[in-house]
């Protein structure tokens, strides 16, 4: 029993014909093969240096936990989280990844705000999820016998293009955080990029013929972190027809067999 993982990062249309880098950027750590971590960032598109701020962001994040992990706090995720305790971990690091950007921003001389980025983060068992969310994007888990779940409603702010980042003032206390205590079968982290094509904008539900799919891709796959499904299907016309933003994918599937 261990998870299985898929994910990549492609640059929206848009952002080629005006020679844009990617500003997404996500990655994971997989703690004791029942425990995962996942992040996923958007750089704003406002922002100078966005792209560089996503990558920091995500990996500091990943650097926390894993530092958690080796300190005498090691068993920390060996039970479920309350909400308060997520809470109060997920402010921790949030609070961690601003210092690490201020402190980027103070060597190259440019403002902090100039790494804007959204920030979408979990820690996981087979057994619970813990997450947290600044901004747009969206978590979509399945849990055992049940529906595909959307965990929180994208903060898309008072007007159109709007949104939080974790550089915003008000970052920490805007986060949103959630605990589910259910056995895990499946997890999808995006970017914005995908909202349109994956969750129901009427009502913000998922969209399960988006998510079936990848969810039996990874069922099927050997070996998700080697081939090129993930990559191809970001790159496809067909995607890219209805989408000119970056996007990123993240798949966990806790595979019990």
């Amino acid at each position: 029993m261990n998870w299985k993982v898929a994910g990549d990062c492609a640059i929206g249309t848009s952002h080629q014909n005006q020679g844009i880098p990617c500003q997404d950027y996500g990655d994971y750590l997989i703690i004791k093969d029942e425990i995962i971590v996942g992040a996923v960032a958007d750089g704003a598109g406002s922002a100078k240096h966005s792209n560089v701020g996503s990558k920091l962001v995500v990996e500091t994040v990943l650097k926390c936990f894993s530092d958690i992990n080796e300190s005498p706090q090691k068993e920390a995720f060996s039970q479920p989280l309350s909400k308060e305790e997520a809470e109060k971990v997920f402010a921790k690091i949030m609070n961690q990844v601003i210092t690490e950007l201020q402190k980027q921003a103070d060597e190259e001389d440019y403002s902090v705000n100039d790494l804007a980025c959204t920030l979408l983060v979990f820690v996981a068992t087979p057994d619970w999820i813990a997450a947290m969310q600044i901004g747009d994007g969206f978590i979509v888990i399945r849990s055992q016998e049940s529906e595909y779940k959307l965990l929180f409603k994208p903060d898309k702010g008072e007007f159109i293009n709007e949104t939080t980042f974790i550089t915003s003032t008000n970052a920490v206390k805007d986060m949103q955080v959630e605990v589910i205590s259910e056995k895990q079968e499946f997890i999808c982290v995006s970017t914005d990029g995908l909202e349109k094509v994956a969750i129901r904008l009427s009502d913000w539900k998922p969209f399960s013929p988006f998510f079936k799919p990848l969810e039996e891709y990874l069922h099927e796959s050997v070996n998700p972190k080697e081939d090129k499904y993930i990559t191809e299907f970001l790159n496809s016309e067909r995607l890219n027809s209805r989408t000119d933003d970056d996007k990123t994918l993240l798949l966990c599937l806790f595979d019990r067999e």
